[in-house]
Formats: C-alpha cells, sequence, structure tokens
C-alpha cells in the first residue's frame, strides 16, 4: 500500500501525516502509472517535497468525501480524469453510455457530468477560504468561452461557471510545482498565477498582465456573433505556441480571463526525471475487490516516448492541450522502464506500443521551430509536407531495436497513431521494413480518416493520394518480406465539410477495394477543436469562408450508413441517401453498385452525376487517376491483402 499516495484520512493517518499539502481530486480511479495526469502530477509534487492526498471519484451528491479527507494546507487541484466527463458518458449522438473504462469494474455513473465544475463547488461548499485549481483535459479545453455541443449552445469559461481561483491548462508539470512555491512562500490569489506560464485566471482588468497580450472577442460578442466565434479561436491557435505566443485576454462581463502564454515543454533531461519517478504502474490495490481498473489494460505494458504533434488534425484536441511543439524522452529512459516493465509479474513478453500522440514522431519537424516556434499560418504535414520537413525514422528505429534487445521482451509492437504522411516524407525504407517485420501484428491500424479530399481539406489531412501511395508502399514491402498483412484505416464521416456526396464517394471506393469497417467515428464536436468551431459557426476559422455541415441527424445517420452499406438493417438509410444524392446509378447488380434492387422498387435512370467526383476545393472534375483494384467476386478468398486492405487472415469478409 506505500507505493501509492494516500487515498483517506486512515492513510494519512498511517503515515503520520495530520494533513497533506494538496487534494488531488479526479474522476478516474486512482491508477498510479505515466499514462495518467493525476499519477504525474502528484509524483511531480511529491518530488519536490509536498504531501499530496488522492481523492478519487468522490460522491458527487454531497461534500462528506472532500470533508473527510480534511482541509488542505495550500490548494485543491481537480481534473474531470484522462478524457471529458462528457465524452466519457456520451456518444457522439448524445446517448448515454452504460459503462466507464476509468471506473473500478468498468461501470458507469460514477463521475458527474462536467466533473470539473462540480468537484470544484464541493470543494467550496467543503473549504471556503481554501484555493482551487482547475487543471486536465475537460479544463484545458474550456478554458475560453466554448460552444458546448452537449447543451448546443456557447458557455463561458469553465472558471467562470466552476468558481476556482485560476486554471492550468497543457502540461502543468512546470506550472503545478511553481504554483506551489509561490502558495508556500505566502502568495495568494492573481499574485499566485501571475507570472506563471500555462495559467490562467480572472482578473478586474487587463492592466497588469506580465506578458505581451493580444485580446480576442468578448464572450458576450462570441454568443451573439458566430464570426465573432471563428475569429476567436483562430486567435487562440495562433497563441497556442510556446516560443512565440502571446497572452490572451478575453471580457467575460466586468471580469477579464487572462491567459498566460503555454509552458515550456520539458527538455529530455526533465521528462526522463518525470518518468523515472516512483510509479506502482498499476491501480490502486482497493479496486482488486471489484476486479480492477479496465483502463490499465492497454497502458500497463506501454511506453510514452514522446508529447506534442505537429500533425494538427482540425478535429484533435493536442494541437490546442499539449501543443505541436515535439518534445521526447532518451533512449536510456525508455529501455529502464522496458527493463523494470519486464520484471513485472503479468507481464507475458509483449511490449503493447511504444508510441505517444503520434508514435513516429521523435524531434521537432525542423530547426526553426527551436528558435522561432511552429509557423502561425502553416502546417508541417498540410496540405502537403512541408520543403523544411526532416522526416527521419533513424532514431526512433534505434529505440525499437534497443527494446527488442530487452531481456525478457518477446516483441515490442507499435500500436498508436503512425502518421504516414511522414512516413512517406521519408525515402530510406529502413524503418519502414523493420516496422514490418518487428513491430505490427497482422494488422498496421492508420487514420486517413476520408477518401475524399474536400473532406480531408476541412479535416487537416493531407490527399488521399498520399494514402493511396503508402498503402502501395506497404503492399511492396509485405511482398518482399513474404508477409501476408493487413492496412486498417480508421475512418469518420459527418465532419464540417464532409457532403453526402463525399460519403458516397467513400463507399464507392471501400466497395471497389473490397472492404468495410466494423466500427465508424462519427465526428463528435469536443471543445476546443477547429473542427468543433467549424461546426457551430459554419464557418472555416482559417479563412473565414462558408463550411457545408451536416447537422441533422437524418443526414448524419446517412453519412455513417454509407460506410456501412453492407449491412442489410442500413439498407433503408442506403436507399434514402442515394435517392437524395441522385445517385440512384449505384443500384444494381454491377460490381460498382452499392446495393441490389428489391422486387417492385422503382429506380430512376442513372444519375447525370455518375463518374463524378470532387476535389480539395468543391469543384467537380474527372475520374480519379488512382483506381483500386478490382474487387474479389462473392464467394472467394478474402482480398489479398497485398492488393489493398481487407479483414484479418484468416477471417472471411462480411457481406
Amino acid at each position: 500500500m506505500n507505493e501509492f499516495l494516500p487515498i483517506s484520512r486512515a492513510d494519512m493517518e498511517a503515515r503520520g501525516w495530520y494533513y497533506c499539502d494538496f487534494l488531488l481530486v479526479t474522476g478516474d480511479a486512482y491508477i498510479d502509472h505515466p499514462s495518467f495526469g493525476t499519477a504525474i502530477i502528484s509524483r511531480v509534487l511529491e518530488d519536490a517535497g509536498f504531501r499530496v492526498a488522492i481523492l478519487s471519484q468522490p460522491d458527487f451528491r454531497d461534500e462528506h468525501d472532500f470533508v473527510e479527507m480534511g482541509r488542505p494546507r495550500y490548494a485543491v487541484l481537480i481534473n474531470a480524469g484522462n478524457i471529458d466527463s462528457m465524452v466519457a458518458h456520451y456518444t457522439a449522438a448524445k446517448k448515454r453510455r452504460h459503462d466507464d473504462a476509468y471506473t473500478p469494474g468498468g461501470v458507469g455513473g460514477k463521475r458527474p457530468d462536467r466533473a470539473v465544475t462540480v468537484y470544484s463547488m464541493l470543494a467550496r461548499r467543503a473549504f471556503p477560504d481554501t484555493p482551487i485549481y482547475i487543471g486536465g483535459l475537460e479544463a484545458s479545453l474550456r478554458r475560453f468561452a466554448h460552444y458546448d455541443y452537449w447543451s448546443d449552445q456557447v458557455m463561458p469559461s469553465v472558471l467562470s461557471s466552476s468558481g476556482a481561483d485560476a486554471l492550468m491548462y497543457g502540461m502543468s508539470e512546470r506550472s503545478v510545482v511553481e504554483l506551489a512555491k509561490n502558495l508556500k512562500a505566502g502568495k495568494h490569489g492573481i499574485d499566485a498565477v501571475r507570472d506563471i506560464r500555462g495559467m490562467a485566471y480572472f482578473a478586474p482588468d487587463a492592466s497588469d498582465v506580465p506578458f505581451p497580450a493580444v485580446e480576442c472577442p468578448s464572450y458576450e460578442q462570441v454568443c451573439e456573433s458566430k464570426e465573432d466565434y471563428a475569429r476567436s479561436v483562430k486567435i487562440q491557435y495562433d497563441q497556442a505556441d510556446h516560443v512565440r505566443g502571446k497572452a490572451i485576454t478575453q471580457v467575460h462581463g466586468k471580469r477579464v480571463l487572462i491567459q498566460n502564454p503555454p509552458s515550456k515543454p520539458l527538455t529530455t533531461e526533465e521528462m526522463d526525471k518525470v518518468y523515472a519517478l516512483p510509479f506502482a504502474r498499476t491501480y490502486h490495490p482497493s479496486y482488486d475487490a471489484v476486479g480492477g481498473v479496465p483502463a490499465i489494460q492497454e497502458v500497463q505494458f506501454s511506453i510514452i516516448h514522446n508529447r506534442g504533434c505537429f500533425g494538427a488534425c482540425n478535429f484533435c484536441a493536442l494541437a490546442f492541450h499539449q501543443g505541436r511543439y515535439i518534445s521526447a524522452r532518451s533512449h536510456d529512459s525508455v529501455v529502464r522502464e522496458a527493463e523494470q516493465i519486464a520484471q513485472h509479474p503479468d507481464f507475458k513478453g509483449y511490449i503493447h506500443d511504444v508510441g505517444g500522440p503520434t508514435a513516429n514522431f521523435r524531434f521537432p519537424s525542423c530547426h526553426h521551430q527551436e528558435k522561432h516556434g511552429l509557423c502561425m499560418n502553416k502546417r508541417c504535414l498540410f496540405p502537403k509536407a512541408c520543403d523544411n520537413l526532416e522526416a527521419d525514422h533513424r532514431d526512433y528505429l534505434t529505440l525499437l531495436r534497443k527494446l527488442r534487445q530487452v531481456p525478457g521482451v518477446k516483441k515490442v509492437f507499435v500500436r498508436s497513431g503512425l502518421r504516414y504522411d511522414y512516413m512517406m516524407a521519408d525515402d530510406n525504407d529502413e524503418f519502414f521494413l523493420e516496422l514490418v517485420k518487428h513491430h505490427i501484428s497482422g494488422q498496421l491500424k492508420v487514420a486517413p480518416e476520408h477518401m475524399s479530399d474536400n473532406a480531408l481539406y476541412y479535416m487537416g489531412k493531407p490527399s488521399f493520394s498520399v494514402y493511396e501511395k503508402f498503402r502501395e508502399r506497404y503492399a511492396r514491402i509485405n511482398e518482399k518480406l513474404g508477409k501476408k498483412q493487413y492496412l486498417v484505416p480508421y475512418l469518420m464521416s459527418s465532419h464540417p465539410g464532409a457532403t453526402l456526396d463525399d460519403a458516397i464517394q467513400m463507399a464507392c471506393y471501400l466497395n471497389k477495394v473490397g472492404y468495410m469497417p466494423q466500427q465508424v467515428q462519427d465526428f463528435y464536436p469536443t471543445p476546443g477543436t477547429l473542427s468543433t468551431a467549424m461546426y457551430y459557426t459554419e464557418i472555416d476559422p482559417r479563412t473565414m469562408k462558408p463550411v457545408y455541415v451536416a447537422k441533422t441527424p437524418e443526414e448524419k445517420a446517412m453519412q455513417r450508413a454509407l460506410l456501412q452499406w453492407r449491412k442489410p438493417e442500413k439498407r433503408p438509410i442506403i436507399v434514402a441517401a442515394l435517392r437524395k444524392a441522385d445517385r440512384e446509378d449505384l443500384v444494381g447488380f454491377g460490381k460498382e453498385c452499392l446495393i441490389r434492387p428489391k422486387p417492385g422498387e422503382h429506380w430512376e435512370k442513372p444519375s447525370a452525376k455518375q463518374g463524378q467526383k470532387k476535389n480539395g476545393k468543391g469543384e467537380h472534375r474527372g475520374k480519379q487517376a488512382n483506381r483500386p483494384t478490382r474487387p474479389p467476386k462473392h464467394g472467394r478468398k478474402p482480398v489479398n491483402p497485398l492488393a489493398g486492405i481487407g479483414p484479418k487472415k484468416g477471417k472471411k469478409r462480411k457481406g
């Protein structure tokens, strides 16, 4: 039990504590593993000499669990858990989920909706005079006035609704230690946070901001004007850089929200120190009676080697939370963690992942970033790889080779996201060869997200032609190695900008290559992303031009169903979609048809749209140059993986 930080008053007293310096409240079960923010922040504070107690998933009906822990000496720190509490509770269709992987036994309902706000209010009731600071993903993405998908309205900063004293955003190891030292030194209120990067707080006015600052439209303005909302989001993204980023102010009524510039990323040496802290690497033993915590299964024998992502997809919160700058651990640090994992009694010889936000990023994309920061209005990989991009996998490959040599390790997998466009920018096949040979098991999962360049443009993803070239290269390497392995694409429906025609284009492509995804992700408008701003405003903040958005449940269902056109239960929706899009030419008995007509059904003649596609700017063009290979006829063996994507070896295609 002493491997873990105290989770109760009795635990504290067993250590001889009569108080803690910080009470860390979380919406997750207590898992002392470096994949969890609660574990990292608590261990970093402990290492800095502070006493930290954990209050995990307290009863949110009243404050008795808070009171029982006792008033902390300096502050209450609150996060909703590793994922947003609303995402944890609701699907993209706003249907309630019944389970929660971050809760003991996997049961749902152990944390409240909008957990940061609820916990903050309970903490204020329990400890009226104690400072409260919020952080983690849920707070970080709601630090400004933001569109809330679940209530379908613009809400103020979560600092306003929660009543907390300040907010830590992004990766907060530096911020929380600096805050702790300020509180220990007797600073309070705004003085405790004014000079700390990575902090946001309310002030009476913006006259005393210690950093160069820019102003974005007020809460009142973004509620009244969607154009102002889009401009606000663009300003927030433009300043999300630790080198050139400025403070941002946003008026909320009679107060001003002040966001200090982002924290500086940890250096390699600092990251090594964090990941060397004495994590127990599992959930608290008090959860054994209910079968543990499901969330540990994917990460217990996985290793995080980097942070940040310069891929910066528009629908991903990483650019707004962790940032686009890459920081990484040393080889020695990662190997030491692998050696520690290999000694675990439950380890079977398989390291499940060596990754991070994007597995194959080890360094900033170019040397320019280290001095000048990331470019404000340019992307490293979109719409194509930047000329200054330094695509080099040699260091990551060397790391994987070292991990394969660790005693007790049989296999090292790479399962977190691989940027295939970054791999295509690297002409050297050495990494690709060893990845296919040693680090996947039958399937390689990548995320093209869509096959329409129009949809990909609004996602901030490269042209589909890049994926096609990657698929061909993957097939050649498999053939060279004598392997039959498959490429599994992650796909998304109903992203802003994606039309019904785009969904039909993707269905036709998947039909041609003989593959139907078993799971499809609907676009989920989570706070803080560019794509969510597009969804709400129907404006692209990058250009301030209008964007088509599928918002009705009917059209969203159509776009989703088209990606699973073979499922019999989807047929009525597919029929409605094809008729709405004037694509009745796709009903018939030809190999290009998505569904077959039923007796008595009336269908019009083939549409004039047949054979037309859309490019990234919405203009019609001719047939695609890169036609996929012809799929096998029904009843034959599954599609050859070397010719494209397909089911896992040994499993027959459905439909």
